[in-house]
């Protein structure tokens, strides 16, 4: 530490009364009788200061400099007293340094330090020099293939290169693998591209550049720069593009597949990590990044009429790192024209709730493209947001509920909705998550809107009625003593069944947002509705029991229970298994009607129902033998020929239910709008209609309701009296100590 003028005086205060104390010169101590040399490095209070060395003279000392460091004062030798300090020396600029060529210099207090550059490492030999690294050795010594498969690496003073065999580019970027490029993809020899004019110039254009970029010995001929040959390949797309050129949905196909893999050959040449261009036809946006590691992150392209939202990890996918990512986003200006009423597909799946003639494209056609290889099964969804048109038509007169569906041009030509879902949508967007890239756009359907309303609202009355009288229904079967039995128990839990069917109809039949909740819905109604016509056909075999077997007809709860709950239960594993993704639509949660996945539930349906009536003949049959026999138990016949008769009308009412059942869930045209109110109508009323089959009509039920009324009647009629009683005494009471007081004041 560096002393300052106050404590040098008072060093040298110190010192001359030392002097005088001891009779001996400065720099000297007195012991015993002589004066001896005083060591000041060692001995006394004063120093040298930071970054010194310390040497001791006869009778003195003096202060140099460490090595690194040198005196403000450009001394060599010097005291405190001097003012000397030592400052460090930056070696970097000064260039007193001995770093190699290939090396950085990082100034130290003290010293420096010597940094090789990327591709150079230090000599095992502590010393500064900087050796070139052998990427090539080193990369097979670790068994990578930094140049592909294919590739020959070349190792040079700091870096390498790698040389491509024909048919192979690393697209003039020496360091990046080699990757195959498929020229033949170009290849304008078929007859629709001859046939589609501008087409062929196109696919000749790519080809003739692809080769060039493919073949190492072609030395710059023929190679046009990324910029350039996208605006040459945009502007001979403009031709193609202009209206009336594209006939039919297999030249979109050409020209969409010629798209793709044009930008595909192209964004890797270009040179800026962000490029846009914009024609009269065609809105490009393209993002690419070099590098030896993957990218990471977001990415958001943007253009006047679509947003692409995903990340670098979807674009580059799980294979090999070519050594460039590649994301665009081309929106075409007036191809929503051309592909206009290409609806086949929609038309026979059915699927999407809507008549096919109304549907509209409602958006411009944008196509996603990703240097991914395999984007049909993407590991996360990417968003795409796509602007409405604010010129298509509303063909229809009457009032109509407008429903945007979010669709893809698929390979064989047409439109369609599998791997999109609409996620929202707003009068000026609507937003889109898929599973796979390819060609988007968003289409508009049509369909009146008061039939929906009026189904909905039948539906949630009918419903709410129904939950409330499955409700009184349980309420009885459990508590009512006199109907107890096998037959009760049946119809207690085939209620519970038909009220959680019926709650989660109604709370979320239509919730198909999300998808794995919507999933779980259609489960669920699957397994109850399937629970209700198992213990139906439990109550088939419980009447036939009671007519064939005359004694010992009852069944075990145990046996009703695997039955009635794990039977459906098995039947919904197996589907869920298999299929999982045919529970739910893009309209309800329910099943699908693809691939005949509905008959998972309508097959099982149909068995029950054919049972039933086959033990419901045999039961009337043998009812019939039984009135016709000499001594017939007429009152328990009576008995079982009511539950019989309450039974068939149940598994018609059933029945007749899902018969119209299987036209629901797939569309809501003016066609099936009359079986639409039909079904909704019996559905929703199942819970009454088994509340008066099994409760209204049964004598003995009345008569419990009216014990339980007059009960309840009685009660409050006592409780009335009781109240009147005690209101009267206590007026009486209340009287006699009033006449009392009355006396007592008179006295």
């Amino acid at each position: 530490m560096g002393f300052g003028n106050k404590e040098l005086l008072i060093l040298g205060l110190i010192s001359i009364l030392g002097k005088c104390l001891s009779d001996c010169d400065v720099g000297f101590l007195k012991k015993k009788k002589d004066c001896v040399d005083d060591d000041e490095c060692q001995n006394s209070l004063e120093s040298c200061g930071e970054h010194t060395d310390c040497f001791n003279t006869n009778g003195s000392f003096y202060c140099q400099c460490k090595r690194g460091f040198t005196n403000i004062n450009k001394k060599v030798n010097f005291t405190l007293r001097d003012g000397g300090q030592c400052q460090d020396d930056n070696e970097c600029i000064t260039q007193t340094h001995n770093c190699s060529l290939v090396a950085s210099c990082e100034n130290l207090i003290g010293g420096f330090k010597c940094t090789c550059h990327s591709g150079y490492t230090k000599n095992s030999n502590e010393t500064e020099e900087c050796a070139d690294i052998d990427e090539c050795e080193e990369a097979e010594m670790n068994r990578e293939d930094i140049c592909g498969k294919e590739g020959i690496c070349k190792n040079t003073p700091g870096s390498y290169w790698c040389r491509c065999p024909e048919g192979y580019t690393n697209y003039d970027n020496k360091t990046t693998p080699c990757s195959e490029l498929k020229c033949d993809t170009f290849n304008a020899v078929s007859g629709p591209a001859q046939s589609l004019g501008g087409l062929a110039n196109i696919l000749s254009m790519m080809r003739n550049s692809c080769l060039a970029l493919s073949n190492p010995s072609a030395a710059g001929e023929g190679k046009a720069h990324g910029e350039v040959l996208l605006e040459n390949f945009f502007t001979a797309t403009v031709a193609v593009l202009s209206p009336g050129h594209l006939k039919s949905g297999k030249h979109v196909s050409m020209l969409l597949d010629t798209m793709e893999n044009s930008i595909m050959l192209i964004g890797p040449q270009l040179k800026d990590n962000l490029t846009k261009m914009d024609t009269t036809e065609i809105d490009a946006v393209i993002a690419v990044q070099k590098g030896k590691t993957r990218p990471t992150g977001p990415i958001h392209l943007t253009s006047e009429n679509s947003i692409l939202n995903t990340d670098w990890e979807t674009a580059t996918g799980p294979g090999t790192y070519p050594g460039f990512a590649l994301a665009a986003l081309l929106s075409y200006k007036n191809l929503n024209i051309t592909v206009d009423g290409s609806f086949q597909e929609l038309n026979e799946s059915k699927k999407d709730g809507v008549d096919p003639s109304s549907i509209k494209v409602f958006s411009r056609v944008v196509t996603v493209v990703v240097s991914n290889p395999s984007t049909q099964h993407l590991s996360r969804f990417v968003n795409i947001t796509l602007r409405h048109l604010e010129d298509t038509p509303l063909d229809t007169e009457e009032p109509s509920e407008v429903k945007y569906i979010c669709a893809y041009w698929n390979e064989r030509g047409v439109w369609s909705t599998d791997g999109c879902y609409q996620q929202s949508s707003n009068d000026s967007h609507t937003v889109c998550t898929c599973e796979h890239l390819s060609s988007f756009a968003v289409l508009m359907a049509l369909y009146p809107m008061e039939h929906t309303f009026g189904l909905r609202l039948v539906s949630k009355i009918g419903l709410i009625v129904s939950v409330l009288c499955l409700i009184l229904s349980i309420l009885t079967f459990k508590f009512c003593r006199s109907i107890q039995g096998t037959r009760t128990t049946i119809h207690l839990h085939l209620c519970i069944c038909l009220l959680v069917a019926d709650v989660v109809f109604l709370v979320g039949i239509s919730q198909t947002k999300p998808v794995a909740g919507c999933r779980f819905v259609a489960a669920m109604l699957h397994y109850f509705f399937l629970g209700v016509f198992t213990w139906m056909l439990l109550e088939g075999v419980q009447l036939y029991r009671m007519v064939v077997l005359v004694f010992n007809a009852t069944i075990r709860p145990l046996y009703l229970f695997v039955a009635g709950y794990v039977t459906p239960l098995v039947i919904v594993i197996i589907s869920a298994i298999s299929r999982p993704q045919r529970y739910g639509t893009d309209q309800y949660c329910w099943l699908s009607t693809e691939d005949g996945f509905i008959w998972s539930f309508f097959g099982p349906v149909c068995f029950i129902i054919i049972l039933n009536v086959y033990f419901f003949i045999i039961t009337v049959w043998k009812l019939a033998q039984k009135f016709t026999s000499l001594n017939p138990d007429l009152s328990e016949l009576h008995k079982i020929k009511a539950f019989t008769v309450t039974a068939v009308a149940q598994m018609c009412i059933l029945g007749l239910m899902w018969v119209f059942g299987a036209f629901q869930f797939t569309n809501t045209t003016t066609v099936n709008i009359k079986i639409a109110y039909i079904f909704t109508i019996l559905n929703s009323l199942q819970g009454a209609l088994v509340f008066i089959l099994h409760c209204l009509l049964s004598k003995q039920v009345r008569e419990e309701y009216a014990h339980f009324l007059s009960c309840i009647c009685t009660s409050q009629k006592k409780r009335y009296t009781d109240l009147s009683t005690t209101n009267a005494s206590s007026s009486q009471s209340q009287a006699s100590r009033s006449g009392d007081h009355t006396k007592e004041s008179q006295i």
